[in-house]
């Protein structure tokens, strides 16, 4: 058994979907991991809600600033009172009651402090490479720590150059029976996703108009004045932001929509709703970037086509009726499903846990 100690994203409370996917990916992994016979436990900000899941400490402070919107040479800053500095304080101070600390914070602080703790950590690194800072610190880790650092994609790691080969590449997954399998989709298309500009939404309403069925919205409103500049640009389009969902009420809206658009204009380091969509039988049509391109697969359970072209993004639409839905479910439920995502990180950590003494302690497997 291991004893496990996540640090949450300090972007906000577990449970706003102010972090994105990486709020189902803690929550997933931390309760396939208890299934599993090991001891896990969380922080996360004041105010996060994590269920069955024990939360041993929510620390208050400023979130930290949003790495996609800064400059890769932006210097480190800590607002004050700090959220990040709080949560891995309250790390420190409980390490010795844990095998190995889970940072899932992307930023540089978890990383320059790894060494300075007596108790192992291991990094999910969440998005690619965005910030020199990150990239440096994370060099340094993998120096002194190999193996301690995880992506989701191959995609993913290659936007870190040189360290892309030292990246422990997990993919994640889902339970797919809290996914609902629809045979029978209704004439519409979804968007799902923080509504923010690195996330595309202008090519899916662009796309949506051009085909001419209406386009539902899933998701946290995080730029509303981007949203509104999306709608006066294509007045034509039939668009409906329908909020912010948990899993349940997600799936049983997104289950029903003839297709999904994901259409991002960064590197989308995995991607959870892809294969979400795909468990409820929703083809994908996605930008062939990022981790999108490693989980859809083309012409079988959706159709990746060229990055930022909305014709494109019309033919793919066209041609969805052509996709088996059993198909898609059936390749989440081989491919991503929780028992290979727990074996996977499962294994992981065992390593990470014993990179500081090479010995087992009690660790068993």
């Amino acid at each position: 058994m291991l004893r496990l100690l996540f640090v949450s994203s300090a972007l906000g409370p577990l449970g706003t979907g102010t972090a994105g996917g990486v709020e189902f990916n803690v929550l997933t992994l931390a309760r396939e991991l208890t299934r599993r016979g090991h001891l896990v436990h969380l922080i996360a900000p004041e105010g996060s809600r994590t269920g069955e899941i024990p939360l041993v400490a929510a620390p208050a402070g400023l979130p930290p600033g949003s790495a996609q919107h800064t400059g890769r040479t932006s210097p480190v800053v800590l607002p004050q009172p700090s959220t990040l500095a709080n949560l891995f304080e309250a790390a420190r101070a409980r390490q010795d009651d844990y095998d190995l600390i889970f940072n899932w914070c992307y930023d540089w602080l978890p990383l320059y402090l790894t060494p300075f703790f007596r108790t192992p950590l291991a990094h999910m690194i969440t998005m690619g490479s965005l910030l020199d800072s990150i990239d440096e610190e994370m060099a340094r880790v993998l120096a002194a720590f190999p193996g301690t650092i995880a992506v989701y994609t191959k995609s993913q790691a290659q936007t870190f150059g040189p360290l892309a080969s030292k990246l422990t590449i997990l993919p994640f997954g889902l339970d797919p029976a809290e996914y609902e399998f629809c045979a029978e989709p209704e004439p519409w298309l979804a968007w799902v996703g923080r509504i923010a500009p690195e996330k595309g939404l202008e090519d899916a309403v662009a796309a949506a108009a051009v085909s001419g069925l209406p386009l539902h919205l899933l998701g946290r409103m995080q730029d509303s004045a981007y949203f509104e500049q999306v709608r006066s640009r294509y007045p034509q389009a039939e668009v409906h932001y329908r909020g912010f969902f948990d899993t349940d009420a997600m799936q049983r809206i997104l289950r029903t929509a003839s297709g999904m658009l994901f259409t991002p204009k960064w590197i989308e380091a995995f991607g959870n709703v892809a294969i979400e969509a795909m468990a409820c039988g929703v083809p994908v049509i996605a930008y062939e970037r990022g981790g999108p391109a490693e989980t859809v697969i083309d012409g079988l359970t959706g159709y990746l086509v060229p990055p930022d072209d909305v014709q494109a993004l019309v033919a793919a639409i066209a041609r969805l009726p052509a996709i088996d839905r059993a198909r898609c479910r059936a390749h989440v439920e081989a491919h991503y499903s929780l028992s290979a995502l727990g074996g996977r990180f499962e294994e992981w950590f065992f390593a990470c846990a014993r990179s500081r003494t090479g010995q087992t302690s009690h660790l068993t497997l």
